[in-house]
């Protein structure tokens, strides 16, 4: 079913759609909603940037001064372990590799690579541009860092491989965030929206559309501006999808539906 991209984005999130792109002009991806299989606790101070599911816990990067990376437990949202970026550090996406865990700065173009079993340092990276989202595939890192593109990053070298173009309908599909591979897909959180688009990694191009609208009814005493839906996990073993964002009190287990 055709529905109006303006329909699915918060007013505050005009800056994600395409410049070009009329305001009632329908997009042809299937448009799913969700459905929310459980609430559960979020630290509401967590200015979420990064999240992963690993062994059991989530791991999450917030960003801010002082950023930090962490291990979070699902159960009540306690912090496990937690470690603190120097404070010139504005910390950013986070995915998982082999018991590695990679994280970005915002404009320093500076990765850092922490043990998963204790967050203890074990490495740096550089890289060109700012750094947003970060997720993998098990081989390649895959970086949003913005701009209307998903750029992809050698795990061992951390070397630029490979970038495509993000489109949808065939128009540029700027301001990608939080980055998760689900099922050879790549969920993206689109900045300043309740929305979440679907990519093809090998073309770039949008294959569905998720509208999270009404997700976190109660904002009231959030900064609209930045407070916003950010941060998205996938438990491939029990197949469950968190979503959660940017100082939100909580994180949500949900199920998704359609498409409509």
């Amino acid at each position: 079913m055709a529905i109006a991209l303006a329909l699915l984005l918060t007013p505050a999130a005009a800056v994600a759609r395409p410049a070009d792109l009329p305001a009632q002009e329908p997009v042809s991806v299937p448009v799913y909603g969700y459905e929310v299989v459980r609430v559960w606790p979020h630290d509401r101070t967590a200015f979420t940037q990064g999240l992963a599911w690993h062994e059991g816990d989530l791991l999450e990067s917030t960003g801010r001064y002082p950023s930090t990376v962490r291990r979070v437990r699902l159960e009540d949202g306690a912090v496990l372990d937690r470690r603190v970026l120097d404070i010139e550090w504005f910390g950013e996406g986070l995915t998982e590799i082999d018991g590695r865990i990679f994280t970005l700065t915002w404009q320093n173009g500076r990765g850092f690579i922490w043990d998963a079993a204790d967050l203890g340092p074990r490495g740096d990276f550089t890289y060109n541009g700012e750094g947003w989202g970060l997720t993998d595939d098990g081989r390649r890192l895959i970086l949003s860092d913005g701009t209307p593109a998903l750029r992809f990053l050698d795990a061992e070298t951390q070397a630029e491989t490979g970038r495509v173009p993000v489109t949808l309908d065939g128009r540029p599909l700027g301001q990608i965030n939080e980055l998760e591979w689900v099922d050879g897909e790549v969920f993206a959180n689109i900045w300043r929206s309740d929305v979440i688009v679907r990519i093809d990694p090998a073309t770039g191009r949008v294959t569905g559309v998720i509208d999270l609208t009404g997700l976190l009814p109660d904002r009231r005493g959030m900064d609209p501006g930045d407070d916003v839906l950010n941060g998205i996990a996938w438990d491939p073993e029990n197949r469950r999808l968190f979503v959660t964002g940017k100082n939100w009190p909580s994180l949500f287990e949900i199920r998704l539906t359609g498409p409509l």
